[in-house]
């Protein structure tokens, strides 16, 4: 049996086994939710149609986990790689903590240690390559993202770069979180970055525009008090580096943010998506639900947002590995991140939760499934 004929064959086998158990589920009286969730191997082309009254409405892709915590004990590597599999997550990007907290502080996060420094390290990096190579997942397609960069002071990057090269040669396919201005850090030591700072970035840009690696940037768009506050430092960077694949993280809400008008919100997205063909948003972090999608007046608003722009939008939870979660936190922060995806048209579902956008963006060789009409 070749290759193709194999790929038939296990999409047949995938859609007439769902077809069989979701008849003996119905006639049974029993909930669908119990229904078996896809492997990796039924994202490859050819696939069974989706059908979005049995399967589950939470995403197949994590594009924003970190794998890492600020300080004291992470979650081990294979523990997290278990939760993708509880869940529907088959495609998840290695984030670490670009920041972390000093290795003689008691404090696993930042705001509990007002005052204590947070600066730009290559630990977690290290640890993320190394758990990747001796623990290879076989069912779960992971990316390893590079987090190290201090954006403000890039003088060392090229050097750590060419090490990462020596020590795990093209396994970095995408960077960040990494952040230019997060206000919650301020009290930590981050500075926030400038033009000045930002006209420095060329030779890194350049790297990674040859490499085809994406770029995930923490920009505060603003606060309660002045939602656009931070706008200037986010498009400077889209206007000196327009062909560069960059990721708004959060579409630039956060804690500090949280009672921005929506229509205004979602129309300056769209100017911004509109004036850069290369920029894509992540909707990680459940602050986002908490503030926005749970509230049906915003989240219609935000419905309307991802159905037009589709093609822009990655999912992601934001989740940060710390020992003093579990599964059930992970569970928690998949379900309320992707909440609104249940909303969207068939369109938007299969470009974000299924992954078209995600596979498209690495240009990675998997397709989303069509949805059943």
């Amino acid at each position: 049996m070749n290759d193709v004929t194999a790929d038939k064959h296990s999409a047949f086998c995938y859609s007439f086994s769902m077809l069989i158990l979701a008849a003996v589920f119905l006639f049974s009286g029993c909930s669908t939710t119990t229904l078996p969730k896809r492997d990796l191997a039924s994202f490859s082309q050819p696939s069974a149609c989706y059908d979005r009254q049995l399967e589950p409405s939470t995403p197949v892709v994590d594009s924003h986990i970190h794998f890492r915590a600020f300080g004291g004990k992470s979650i081990p590597f294979t523990e997290i790689n278990d939760y993708f599999r509880q869940t529907t997550i088959r495609f998840a990007n290695i984030y670490g903590i670009g920041q972390v907290l000093p290795a003689d502080s008691s404090c696993t996060y930042y705001l509990d240690c007002p005052g204590t420094p947070v600066l730009p390290s290559i630990k977690n990096d290290m640890v993320n390559a190394a758990n990747y190579v001796e623990f290879p997942s076989e069912d779960i397609q992971l990316v390893l993202s590079m987090t190290f960069p201090d954006m403000a002071k890039l003088e060392d990057v090229q050097e750590i770069i060419e090490l990462y090269d020596k020590e795990y040669p093209g396994l970095f396919k995408w960077a960040g979180e990494i952040n230019l201005v997060k206000q919650a850090l301020l009290q930590n030591g981050h500075v926030p970055v400038t033009k000045a700072d930002i006209n420095k970035w060329g030779a890194f840009m350049e790297l990674l525009r040859q490499r085809n690696i994406p770029i995930n940037f923490h920009s505060d768009l603003g606060n309660d008090e002045n939602p656009t506050k931070y706008l200037g430092i986010m498009e400077y960077v889209l206007q000196q580096y327009p062909a560069n694949k960059i990721v708004w993280a959060h579409m630039g809400l956060s804690k500090e943010l949280a009672h921005m008008d929506a229509t205004r919100h979602t129309k300056l997205m769209a100017r911004l998506l509109n004036t850069y063909p290369n920029l894509m948003l992540d909707i990680s972090w459940n602050v986002l639900n908490t503030h926005y999608f749970s509230k049906p007046a915003i989240r219609a608003v935000y419905v309307d947002f991802f159905n037009t722009y589709s093609e822009r939008i990655l999912p992601g939870t934001d989740f940060v590995a710390s020992r003093n979660k579990n599964f059930e936190v992970y569970e928690k922060e998949l379900s309320e991140t992707s909440s609104i995806l249940q909303d969207v048209d068939d369109t938007a579902f299969r470009n974000i939760a299924l992954g078209e956008n995600y596979f498209r963006f690495l240009s990675l060789n998997y397709q989303a499934p069509d949805i059943c009409q």
